[in-house]
């Protein structure tokens, strides 16, 4: 088996976060996030709608992935771990309602010495929900649960030179994958037959390397749909005189690079779109402009409330670290460009920084997928930043 990273990669992984784990006072980690088990672990698979996770305890040297018996093998193939620290829970516990993986998962915790134990759990995460909860705490009565939410995922923060290639490679997908969006879309086109279009060039990728399926599907928002950032294709045909806003990824063994653009079908846009596009990409550069180490998310936000004085209204944040994804996000969920976050920017953190402005009558999107490197910022992919019209 060929790891994506080297082995030492792994382990340094591993190592800082039992670091993080004894500062909190914790002597044993439930990780269920895919991203974070991925990280820690390599294991990647579409295994994530049923129960899995990984143990990490202060007095293992690896550790210990639980899932479904079927996947197993998953971990032979991508994970670096020992094959007695790969445990499979018995097919009569998928989606039982009778049965329960996590009192499997609290049967080795307890096997391994644990089960009085002060230990964390991704409270928040996707793929943890009350069930999983209840079950660990009525199979484990003797151990002290935390909230440990956000810890590998910080780890997550900077990037590896071996990480920020991957999503250099993605960001050359994503170069591909906008510029396709753009050549497809046309009066009279279904979004549907746009969003297949994207999907084949994400996936398609480069002659050198191919793209993996993205967290988010494309989200495509013609017209007013533009005033509702989250949107995803119909089979409805673009109309002529109408902005679409596109917000796209690419990804690479799980390393994404987003990015947004807006297209008018028509040769003059309407005046207020057109200001609103100046303004926005105005913003955007102003905050590439001034990312750099030692600077603050809240500093960065801060450039783009006073670059667009007012002229636009944006509530949301302008921007926030990525990099892993498994659906429903390729976020990190940690820092944010906005007031308040004093997250202070360091060389290998890397940043969706996502200028939309949602108005009644439609919206406008630009964005961009960059790292922070020693002295500036850097983008992963280049493509010009501006309003896009076909007529």
């Amino acid at each position: 088996m060929a790891l994506l990273f080297e082995k030492k990669e792994y382990l340094s992984r591993l190592e800082r976060a039992k670091d993080r784990m004894e500062k909190a006072g914790l002597q044993a980690l439930v990780v269920v996030d895919p991203a974070n088990i991925y990280y820690l672990t390599g294991y990647d698979a579409l295994s994530y709608y049923v129960v899995q996770a990984v143990i990490v305890a202060l007095n293992e040297p690896e550790p210990i992935w639980v899932g479904r018996k079927m996947d197993i093998n998953n971990a032979k193939f991508t994970a670096w771990l020992s094959p007695p620290n790969v445990l499979g829970w018995p097919e009569d516990m998928v989606q039982s309602r009778v049965k329960h993986p996590m009192t499997f998962i609290a049967e080795v915790i307890r096997q391994r010495g644990l089960g009085n134990k002060v230990i964390g759990l991704e409270m928040d995460a996707d793929y943890f929900n009350p069930r999983s909860y209840e079950e660990l705490k009525r199979n484990l009565p003797e151990a002290r649960f935390e909230d440990a939410r956000l810890l590998v995922s910080w780890l997550r923060a900077v990037k590896s030179p071996a990480e920020l290639a991957l999503m250099r490679k993605a960001g050359k997908i994503m170069e591909k994958v906008m510029q396709t969006a753009i050549d497809e879309t046309e009066a009279g086109v279904r979004e549907c037959d746009v969003a297949a279009a994207i999907m084949q060039a994400q996936i398609k990728g480069t002659k050198d390397y191919g793209g993996d399926y993205t967290s988010f599907p494309p989200l495509i928002m013609p017209g007013k749909k533009g005033s509702a950032p989250h949107l995803a294709w119909t089979d409805d045909r673009f109309e002529k005189e109408t902005a679409i806003s596109f917000e796209l990824a690419a990804c690479v063994k799980r390393y994404h690079s987003p990015m947004s653009r807006t297209v008018f079908l028509g040769k003059n846009p309407p005046q207020k779109m057109k200001e609103t596009a100046e303004v926005t990409v105005a913003g955007l550069n102003a905050m590439l402009d001034f990312i750099r180490p030692g600077v603050s998310c809240e500093e960065v936000d801060q450039v783009w409330k006073r670059q667009v004085g007012g002229k636009v209204e944006k509530d949301s944040r302008t921007g926030y670290a990525m990099g892993i994804g498994y659906p429903p996000d390729w976020g990190e969920h940690t820092a944010c460009f906005r007031a308040g976050d004093r997250t202070v920017l360091q060389p290998g953190m890397t940043y969706h920084v996502i200028t939309g402005v949602w108005m009644d009558e439609g919206g406008f999107e630009v964005s961009e997928a960059l790292e922070v490197t020693d002295k500036g910022c850097a983008t992963f992919a280049s493509f010009p930043r501006k309003l896009f019209t076909k007529g």
